[in-house]
């Protein structure tokens, strides 16, 4: 795979370059490599037209806080769905994994 937006059982959403755990020509997981959670927030903005305002505050941080390891294995059955980003969250992910976050 590559870098992919994965949608858990448990509501999270993750971005990671993620891979297929294959044996005998099954999928059995996903090993995610440096997976980042991903949270969504609406700006606190008071217009006149709330109507029009349709930008989000997204913030990564690691998924699994206490740990050192770069990769996990998830089993299949707590994947919900696996979607390809948008954009800008795939840069803002690799800013952050390469140390450009500012």
């Amino acid at each position: 795979m590559s870098i992919k937006l994965v949608l858990l059982k448990s509501g999270e959403q993750v971005i990671s370059d993620a891979k297929e755990l294959v044996s005998d020509d099954k999928v059995h997981g996903y090993l995610f490599n440096k997976p980042q959670r991903i949270s969504t927030a609406k700006p606190i903005l008071l217009t006149e037209d709330a109507s029009e305002d349709r930008s989000l505050e997204i913030t990564l941080s690691p998924w699994v806080l206490l740990t050192k390891d770069d990769e996990m294995v998830v089993p299949k059955d707590w994947v919900v769905t696996i979607v390809e980003p948008i954009d800008s969250i795939v840069k803002m992910y690799q800013d952050k994994i390469n140390g450009k976050n500012n």
